[in-house]
C-alpha cells in the first residue's frame, strides 16, 4: 500500500476471525486502523443455492439479510478523500460463505451461485472497485501463501479432495 493510502482491518465477531486478524494486523503498516469485529460479517447461509438443496427460509432471511448488511457497509465506490490519498484498502477477516457471496455481488453475478466457488481456509479474496464502479477480482481463495499441507477447506486436507 502506498503513501497515503488508507488501511483499515477488521474481523466478524466469532474467536477465529478475531484471532486471525490479530495475527495479521502487526504486518500491515502503523497506520492501519483496527475496527472493532462485525457481528454482520459472521458465517452463515446468504442466500438460497440454485441449483441445489433448498436451506431452511428463515435461516436464509435471518443470515441473508445480516450478510447483505456487512456488504453494504464494505462495498462501495471510494469518495474523493480530502487527503488527496488514492487508494484505500480494507482487510476483512470472515469467512467463506460469506466471502464466496460477497464476492459474487460485487461483480454483479448472482449471489446464488455461492456455493460453486471455493475458499481454503486462510485463503485470500482480493477485489478491485474502481472509483468509476467497475469491479475486478484478482484473487479468490487463493492460498500461494500456504505450503500445501496447510491447506484446508471445511473438513478435507489439500487441495485433493
Amino acid at each position: 500500500a502506498g503513501r497515503g493510502s488508507r488501511i483499515r482491518i477488521q474481523s466478524s465477531g466469532l474467536a477465529r476471525a478475531i484471532e486471525t486478524a490479530a495475527l495479521i494486523e502487526p504486518h500491515l503498516p502503523d497506520r492501519t486502523e483496527a475496527l472493532p469485529p462485525d457481528g454482520d460479517l459472521n458465517e452463515g447461509r446468504p442466500a438460497q443455492v440454485i441449483p441445489g438443496r433448498a436451506y431452511s427460509n428463515a435461516a436464509v432471511r435471518a443470515d441473508g439479510s445480516r450478510i447483505e448488511a456487512a456488504f453494504k457497509k464494505i462495498f462501495k465506490r471510494a469518495e474523493p478523500r480530502a487527503d488527496g490519498g488514492l487508494h484505500e484498502y480494507d482487510v476483512v477477516v470472515c469467512h467463506g460463505n460469506v466471502i464466496r457471496y460477497m464476492a459474487l455481488r460485487a461483480l454483479q453475478l448472482p449471489p446464488e451461485a455461492w456455493l460453486r466457488l471455493c475458499t481454503f481456509n486462510c485463503s485470500i479474496t482480493y477485489l478491485v472497485i474502481r472509483p468509476s464502479g467497475s469491479v475486478s477480482m484478482r484473487a479468490l481463495g487463493d492460498v500461494g501463501h500456504l505450503d500445501p499441507p496447510l491447506v484446508t477447506f471445511s473438513m478435507h486436507h489439500g487441495i485433493e479432495w
